[in-house]
């Protein structure tokens, strides 16, 4: 009897547990249509993902392809980005507290909008190749192109037209 209950509960207990994890399909590709999300920038302001005014999605994912991209991003100038319709996000979840008790102020120093990906399931949308940032070109909310650049060689200027 004792041996039956503990099968049973074991088997609910599992079930349980694959209810209870998100589901989370594979990250966005031509045709996706790119969900709404929140977030805040550097500066604490509030961002919304607007599907009618942003052409270029960019995504680093870690913090070393971030400095490279911030840097070429500033000496771009302040309004490169929005003259592009580009948003430019940076992957900060699992970034430990004293990590960003020291990189929160030098993104405050940058002219150019960084948004804050503070979320696994918001960055996990993305595609990702290492040490390059994610580029989705949108059309109507929707992804067009998936590409790839790497601050380390240059400009995304060739990227985002």
């Amino acid at each position: 009897m004792k041996i039956i209950l503990n099968k049973r509960c074991s088997a609910l207990l599992l079930a349980g547990l694959f209810i209870l994890q998100p589901a989370h399909a594979d990250p966005y590709a031509k045709g996706s249509k790119i969900k709404p999300f929140q977030a805040k920038d550097q500066h604490e302001q509030a961002f919304s993902f607007d599907a009618k005014t942003t052409r270029f999605l960019m995504v680093s994912h870690d913090m070393d392809t971030g400095k490279k991209a911030n840097g070429v991003l500033t000496t771009l100038g302040k309004d490169y980005l929005s003259g592009k319709k580009a948003v430019y996000m940076a992957n900060i979840h699992g970034m430990p507290g004293i990590g960003r008790t020291f990189a929160l102020p030098k993104m405050r120093k940058y002219a150019h909008r960084i948004i804050l990906a503070d979320d696994a399931t918001l960055i996990a949308d993305f595609p990702e190749q290492k040490g390059k940032v994610t580029i989705l070109k949108l059309a109507d909310g929707k992804v067009s192109s998936v590409d790839y650049w790497d601050p380390a060689t240059g400009s995304p200027d060739a990227l985002l037209k």
